[in-house]
């Protein structure tokens, strides 16, 4: 990732609800969830959503289908793990890295979407 899509990304979460929303669909896992559903589960107002979903997807956060009259919105783990390795890439400076068995930089999507909650 270079700095400025960091910077793109870092810019887009650094408000609460867009936090929320992206949460929210990293816990939807690969399918996403449909817009109505998400303004649903955060008490967003549709047209307020819209604005952030726009911003996240901007960033290259999440990205966007046509399911019937339904926009289904998806988590991006691509992007998010380019972020998290990203910030992570220089934390070992003279210090030695961790055996593969002990890093935590990459994330995979929740495939069950029975336990998705906003904290």
């Amino acid at each position: 990732m270079e700095k400025q899509d960091a910077v793109a990304a870092l810019a887009a979460l650094a408000q609460d609800n867009r936090l929320d929303v992206f949460r929210l669909l990293v816990q939807a896992g690969p399918d996403g969830m449909a817009a109505g559903e998400v303004a649903q589960a955060l008490g967003l107002a549709p047209n307020t959503l819209t604005f952030h979903f726009d911003r996240l997807r901007q960033a290259g956060l999440v990205t966007v289908k046509r399911e019937g009259r339904s926009m289904i919105y998806a988590a991006r783990y691509e992007t998010m793990n380019g972020l998290l390795s990203f910030l992570s890439k220089n934390c070992c400076a003279g210090v030695p890295k961790p055996r593969a068995s002990e890093s935590k930089t990459s994330c995979r999507p929740n495939r069950n979407k029975k336990h998705v909650s906003v904290e």
